[in-house]
């Protein structure tokens, strides 16, 4: 059995077509013509250079390493990962069908395999990093091998998606189809490293203290309350020098390992009826699940939702507003770089 690697679009803006249709596509924009035709990769690649618009041959062949594997490597039984860009989740199923070539279909839905989801919305930080490293691949299509990660992903299956310590092994640098011709996503492998050590240096109530750091830094004063019994809310927070302004906003903070549930929303729902609150903040670190997701419209204007990435995302747009000892304990710095928007 192997796993495969397949993206939803460079801004996720697929993965949703993905599960509901229980399929992975090939969304390789005007390439409506049957795979199965080539008969060898070099055919791939010439029909690719010479007539679909590659233009020189390095791209030529790295489209070619990922377009070659969904009609002629990837086989029934097969596990594939989608990494989430809406959400710090990875989605995992098992390919139930062969691939299809369907004309019909709207651009750039022509080629796909049926594919049964049995794992949605796995928090990234469960990884370990170095599998992390090869989600991070900047490419669409590949095989996930490198650091025996087919075994180590299976055995996660085992233990509720979380992996063993004695799992974790350094990053290795062997040639394979993750790596041979893709540079990495650095931003996101970035923001893994991040999420790795807040989750270990903020357990439990010390995420309250980051979510409390980041509201003051954006200008609310705020009530923490004590670990242990909390009456349903964790941070109390509002405008005004004396945190008698609006917006008056109920939040609470959940770290356990799994999504949070319809349930613990409707519960912050109804701690805001009895805190007086104008709107509620529900923080995850672990995600949310789809009975939480379809409730976004009709409670954009009551609530928000705070998953792993986006508290990441707040920590950096607010970090220089930090207090001094949460700086301390999260030592960043900026770093620029070239962004690979071509993978040639």
């Amino acid at each position: 059995m192997a796993i495969w690697m397949f993206r939803a679009g460079s801004s996720g803006e697929y993965e949703n077509k993905f599960l509901e249709d229980n399929r992975i596509y090939l969304t390789w924009e005007e390439l409506k013509i049957d795979l199965k035709k080539f008969q060898s990769k070099q055919d791939l690649y010439n029909y690719l250079l010479n007539d679909y618009g590659a233009e020189i041959p390095g791209r030529a062949r790295n489209w070619a390493a990922q377009i070659w594997p969904i009609a002629h490597e990837v086989k029934v039984g097969d596990w594939v990962v989608l990494p989430s860009k809406m959400k710090s989740a990875v989605h995992i199923g098992e390919v139930t069908g062969e691939y299809a070539f369907d004309k019909k279909q709207s651009d750039p839905y022509f080629h796909y395999r049926s594919v049964k989801w049995f794992a949605t919305d796995i928090p990234r930080v469960n990884f370990d990093q170095d599998i992390l490293y090869s989600f991070g691949a900047f490419m669409t299509v590949c095989r996930i091998s490198r650091n025996d990660a087919e075994k180590r992903i299976k055995a996660m299956a085992k233990n509720n998606w979380l992996a063993k310590d004695e799992q974790s092994i350094s990053l290795s640098q062997e040639g394979d189809s993750e790596s041979a011709e893709s540079s990495m996503d650095l931003e996101q492998y970035a923001m893994d490293h991040i999420a790795k050590h807040l989750v270990r240096k903020f357990k439990g109530h010390g995420m309250a203290r980051i979510v409390e750091a980041i509201l003051k830094a954006k200008g609310y004063v705020t009530y923490r309350s004590s670990e242990g019994a909390d009456k349903g809310v964790d941070i109390l927070a509002a405008q005004g020098s004396l945190g008698f302004g609006s917006p008056k906003i109920c939040v609470q903070v959940k770290t356990t390992d799994a999504p949070v549930d319809r349930m613990t929303l409707d519960q912050l729902i109804g701690t805001m009826h009895n805190f007086k609150a104008d709107h509620g903040l529900l923080v995850s670190w672990s995600g949310f699940k789809n009975s939480v997701d379809k409730e976004i419209p009709s409670q954009f204007f009551s609530v928000r939702l705070w998953d792993q990435q986006a508290i990441i995302k707040e920590l950096l747009d607010n970090y220089d507003k930090l207090d001094n000892e949460i700086r301390a304990d999260i030592p960043l710095k900026r770093i620029w770089t070239l962004t690979n928007v071509d993978n040639e």
